[in-house]
């Protein structure tokens, strides 16, 4: 993937994570382990993304 690719989907996911919590703060999350999930995505997008970087760098 682009890095503006793994950029925008990290946001995306960022969105829907803070959107998750909020919903959970309030007691109207439906699936509240969709958090842990999505920080897991977070994750790995960012890993994609750093790995990216070291190849372009060698």
């Amino acid at each position: 993937m682009k890095p503006e690719d793994l950029e925008a989907k990290e946001k995306e996911l960022r969105r829907e994570l803070f959107n998750l919590k909020l919903q959970n703060a309030t007691g109207q999350a439906e699936n509240p382990i969709r958090i842990k999930l999505l920080k897991k995505d977070i994750a790995r997008v960012q890993t994609i993304a750093n790995e990216n970087k070291v190849e372009a760098a060698s």
